[in-house]
């Protein structure tokens, strides 16, 4: 159950304690397959008994379940659930969540349930149907004519759940009575983790996150089994920040319940209960109509269902405000890139855990403004990709972190055939969305150079060559892909692939593509590459609606609508929900109109693109297109990020002299590097710092660059996303130069004279794994400028044995951040914590996400 709050601290410190003892696990060797945290084999059977007694089996299939990711759970991340042996699916529905699941045949049924299954545990901490979060009432009661109740006929069911309702004692009196020879009605309430009872029979008797329309999306699922027996499918996990009733989190154990439903095994010969479909093997049920509720997911409670469950038990990371609870020292603010958002989470309880480092916080801004803080000494360390453009004070940067930047899609196949695995994108695309090349609707095809152009991303031929088989019916949030409203190092990287492709330099600078689509004119001859992306159009659409004659606003910006967080675009992507601001709404008729977001996209018919972080991207589940890199036509290549193509990218990076960060020139990158790779470096005063915050930030580096370099979801660990830095292989430069920058920034003595360092070389291939996307069948808000920065849990700290003593010199800082980026992998040793200034020796899985 939940923690109450006056025990909190106590829990949180016994949740920490117990990760430290029991957490000792060693990591596969590298190159090793990607290991699954669980699988398992069970023999299920649907059987029926006769008049006579004998029992008849009409079904048996060895099913096996398996799930990547099982441990150090955050809120909103996805696993990668699969399964085979399954029986085939049958009138599939046109969305499997939540009740939208319930009328189809034979789904395999995947649900977030709190307890353990474990029958010696004490039974409030037990998993049972009631703990099994559903997201909505209607899949938890159910009511019919007496013919309709085939629960009553289960063979496995209790006394309790074959009876009259009217029988119960404790029926809650909110629900309702109904003549009990006429109707049937069966109720499973919800236990909350608070050990509120909520009978759930109807939408004022439901848990307050519960709901058709609730928040977020439904995460449970009804998925489909393919004609072959295997199916697969990402799960949302949701901790008690997004499902406080729920309440999983890493002092409230857990259990994801996967239940293949094989049909009710029946008591008696019972015509409702005996049925075994309507539809054929792999069919849709695009009209919704009713199914053979003895097949459906509809009775997942039903003993003939749940006995057949799979329980993978869960254990969730510590909670982003576990430091805050715990550590009551000031923190220490560390301010910039977004990049390394995923990585600081993680990275940020081995600091404020341990006495003798100090508590790391990292505070997300645009890089620019970060250097602006190290530049006026408002901050000690800032996290940029790209030097500053101007100088102020002497800097060091030291090579923390190896990430970059994806293009994040969901899309769905016409006809119910599932989700989009691999979209291609080109240089000019990229441009053409983010010059808001294309009208949307037939109406802006009044807009001056627009004329001609295809209305969406989707209708373009270009496209449409890369990624045939896609729906061609446009639509506003196919014109536009999500980006970002401020300056970040992000969109010089992104601008700067644009800009070292000769096609898309030529369509920006006016000229037509091979299809006739032309520029948006407000974007013609725009200079690349740039830090940020302005909104230059100007045409308002001429509308009937109310609203846009009252408003006069550029309609191709309300489409783009960027946002300050690449966070922000990837829960939208997540949730396939554009931030398209062309919705009209007002509270009443007498208030005045104003532009909103129109409404999440309905599965089936989902299509959006958004700029997204690797490290996000891993996080959330995210799939991300293959960046074209040389040719063109046929004989092109497009690459996806992994370990492989981020190190042959980030082998290419050069330090143009000691101290400076690495670069990468994305107009000379090997074809088989990927594009997005981006460094991430930690820049700092080499003189004019405190003793104090010299030491932290050279713990820091030292502390990030080993043991925070170790692959794996745990406190202090390196999240997929990244790719590691070690001090052998192709990213032994970035680990000198590190340890180079950390002996200057702690010697506070100026800049330090020392030869550049040449980057190590990686032939092609020697790289292997994959890295920030995990496919499922291939697998923190912003601040504007001078504003107030947003808060992230952020890293580790004290040098390993591993860590070399050398010479770094600094560079000049200051106003803006110009453009660089790179990649690279490796694998390193133990993680050491502490709780509350006891050391304990933890090592935590490494895990790779499954593909």
């Amino acid at each position: 159950m939940a923690a109450r709050p006056g025990v909190r601290l106590a829990a949180l410190v016994a949740a920490v304690a117990t990760l430290a003892l029991t957490s000792l696990v060693v990591a596969p060797p590298a190159g090793a397959a990607d290991p699954v945290d669980y699988r398992q084999t069970k023999t299920l059977t649907r059987e029926h008994v006769a008049a006579d007694g004998t029992t008849t089996t009409v079904d048996s299939r060895e099913v096996t379940v398996q799930v990547d990711r099982t441990q150090s759970l955050r809120g909103r991340e996805r696993i990668h659930v699969s399964w085979s042996g399954a029986r085939p699916s049958a009138g599939r529905s046109a969305d499997p969540y939540g009740f939208n699941g319930m009328n189809q045949e034979y789904p395999v049924v995947i649900l977030q349930c709190r307890g353990v299954d474990d029958a010696s545990a004490p039974e409030a901490e037990r998993l049972s149907p009631e703990t099994c979060w559903t997201s909505t009432y209607l899949q938890r009661y159910a009511a019919g004519v007496v013919s309709a109740g085939v629960w009553r006929h289960d063979r496995y069911a209790s006394d309790e759940d074959r009876a009259d309702q009217e029988t119960l004692p404790d029926w809650p009196a909110e629900c309702g009575l109904l003549p009990g020879s006429v109707f049937a009605q069966h109720l499973l309430p919800f236990e909350a983790a608070s050990g509120t009872v909520y009978p759930s029979c109807s939408n004022t008797t439901i848990a307050p996150e519960s709901a058709i329309d609730a928040a977020l999306p439904p995460a449970d699922i009804a998925a489909f089994t393919n004609l072959d027996g295997t199916g697969d499918v990402q799960f949302e996990m949701r901790t008690s920040t997004e499902n406080e009733s729920l309440g999983c989190s890493s002092e409230v154990p857990c259990t994801l319940v996967v239940i293949p439903i094989m049909g009710l095994s029946c008591l008696d010969a019972d015509a409702a209960c005996t049925q075994t479909g309507d539809f054929a093997p792999g069919s849709s049920n695009l009209s919704d109509v009713g199914v053979d509720d003895a097949v459906s997911p509809r009775f997942w409670w039903s003993e003939s269902n749940w006995r057949n469950r799979f329980s993978v038990p869960l254990s969730f990371a510590l909670p982003p405000d576990a430091c805050d609870v715990l550590d009551s020292r000031a923190p220490v603010g560390m301010y910039g890139s977004e990049l390394l958002n995923q990585a600081s989470l993680q990275w940020a309880p081995a600091y404020c855990l341990r006495a003798d480092r100090f508590k790391f916080q990292h505070n997300r801004m645009p890089e620019s403004a970060a250097l602006r803080l190290l530049g006026t000494g408002d901050a000690v360390a800032a996290f940029v990709s790209d030097a500053a453009r101007s100088s102020a004070v002497d800097l060091a940067y030291a090579p923390t972190a190896v990430t970059g930047f994806g293009v994040a899609f969901v899309a769905d196949l016409p006809d119910n055939a599932g989700e989009v695995t691999q979209l291609r994108m080109t240089p000019r695309l990229l441009a053409k969305l983010l010059t808001q090349s294309y009208p949307a609707t037939n109406d802006v095809r009044a807009h001056e150079g627009l004329e001609n152009n295809p209305l969406a991303l989707n209708t373009d031929p270009e496209f449409i060559d890369l990624n045939p088989g896609l729906s061609t019916v446009a639509a506003e949030a196919k014109a536009t892909i999500l980006s970002l409203s401020e300056a970040s190092d992000v969109m010089t990287a992104v601008t700067a692939y644009i800009a070292a492709d000769p096609e898309a330099m030529a369509f920006l600078g006016g000229e037509p593509d091979p299809w006739g689509m032309r520029v948006n004119p407000s974007y013609q001859d725009i200079e690349m590459p740039r830090e940020d992306w302005p909104m230059l159009d100007t045409y308002v659409r001429e509308s009937t609606r109310e609203c846009e004659q009252l408003i006069r606003s550029p309609y191709l910006g309300l489409v783009a609508a960027p946002v300050n967080s690449l966070r922000k675009i990837s829960e939208a992507v997540l949730d396939a929900w554009p931030n398209v601001q062309t919705q009209c709404t007002r509270s009443t008729t007498t208030d005045p109109w104003k532009f909103g977001r129109i409404a999440r996209q309905n599965y089936g018919v989902r299509f959006m693109l958004g700029l997204v972080s690797l490290g996000d991207a891993e996080r959330y589940g995210l799939r991300t297109a293959e960046l074209r890199t040389d040719g063109t036509g046929a004989g092109a290549t497009f690459v996806a990020p992994s370990v492989a193509t981020m190190s042959t990218a980030v082998a290419q990076a050069t330090q143009p002299a000691a101290g400076k960060p690495f670069t990468l020139d994305r107009a000379s990158l090997d074809p088989a590097g990927y594009p997005g790779t981006m460094i991430v470096s930690t820049a700092a005063r080499v003189s004019g710092l405190t003793a104090a915050d010299a030491g932290h930030v050279a713990q820091f580096i030292r502390t990030a660059t080993t043991e925070g370099q170790v692959s794996g979801p745990g406190n202090g660990q390196l999240p997929d996303g990244f790719v590691p830095i070690a001090s052998t292989g192709p990213t032994a430069a970035l680990y000198a130069a590190a340890q180079q920058a950390a002996s200057t920034i702690e010697a506070q003595k100026g800049p330090a004279v020392a030869p550049p360092i040449t980057p190590a070389t990686v032939p092609l291939g020697t790289a292997t794994g994959s890295v920030a996307v995990r496919p499922p069948a291939p697998r923190s808000g912003g601040v504007p400028v001078g504003g107030t920065p947003q808060t992230v849990d952020g890293l580790p700290a004290p040098g390993s044995d591993d860590v070399e003593a050398a010479a770094s010199s600094g560079t000049t800082v200051a106003q803006e951040s110009g453009a660089g980026g790179t990649a690279v992998k490796a694998t390193l040793g133990l993680a050491l914590a502490g709780v509350l200034g006891a050391p304990l020796l933890r090592s935590l899985a490494t895990r790779r996400r499954a593909s």
